[in-house]
């Protein structure tokens, strides 16, 4: 079963600094129908205008993965991190039992625009944790890279929940399979461009849940990049 969730039903809120869209209710918006997704609490897509951001504020008991498409996002937390998170890079962080942090558009004349994806962990009081790596391209073109898994797994960051998040990048009409677990669910989001999920059209910026499947097949439309989450 597959229920799309298209780009234009999602919350929406233009505060001028900050354009922003929710899948999931989030702050202002607010869908008792849209709560989440399994494990998978908050995609949130911002675009925050040159020199300005979020000032320092809390989390708790949350894994949050941060992945910038465009631009650069200036990060500051209480852990002593600072940080300018990049395309082609994936930010981490536990917030446990408590964490306050801001982020920046970190340039004063272009836009940033980024994902972030809050997760729901396996157990609350986790102490707090920060992680940024770098992947390349290459190891997400036309291939599922893990990005963000559980330890133990061989994911670029460490999230505490049995959840996995992989990338990918699709040229048009190139294909990629992910093999589904009978008890596993996914939701995918298509981050830019635009591809089929088992024949349905999916253009920048939908998402689709899928359960009781054995798999899920992408094609590419046109050149697009594709987060896929593989959640319990």
């Amino acid at each position: 079963m597959i229920a799309l969730r298209r780009a234009e039903a999602r919350g929406h809120f233009d505060f001028g600094w900050l354009d922003t869209f929710h899948t999931f209710s989030f702050g202002e918006y607010y869908d008792p129908n849209q709560m989440g997704f399994r494990t998978l609490r908050v995609i949130n897509e911002d675009r925050v205008q040159p020199g300005r951001g979020f000032p320092t504020h809390g989390h708790r008991d949350m894994e949050i993965v941060t992945y910038v498409l465009e631009g650069a996002l200036q990060h500051r937390d209480n852990l002593g991190n600072g940080s300018v998170i990049r395309p082609g890079e994936v930010q981490r962080m536990s917030a446990g039992t408590g964490v306050t942090h801001s982020e920046f558009n970190a340039s004063a004349s272009e836009l940033v625009h980024f994902l972030q994806i809050w997760i729901v962990p396996d157990r609350r009081g986790l102490p707090p944790g920060y992680e940024q790596k770098t992947m390349s391209d290459a190891d997400k073109r036309g291939m599922l890279r893990l990005i963000a898994g559980p330890r133990g797994s061989p994911s670029v960051v460490t999230i505490h929940q049995d959840a996995r998040l992989y990338s990918v990048l699709l040229e048009r009409d190139h294909e990629v399979v992910h093999e589904l677990s009978p008890e596993r669910h996914a939701w995918v989001q298509v981050a830019r461009g635009a591809v089929t999920l088992d024949g349905q059209p999916l253009w920048q910026s939908d998402g689709a849940a899928v359960s009781a499947q054995p798999s899920l097949r992408l094609i590419g439309l046109e050149p697009a990049e594709v987060l896929v989450f593989d959640l319990a």
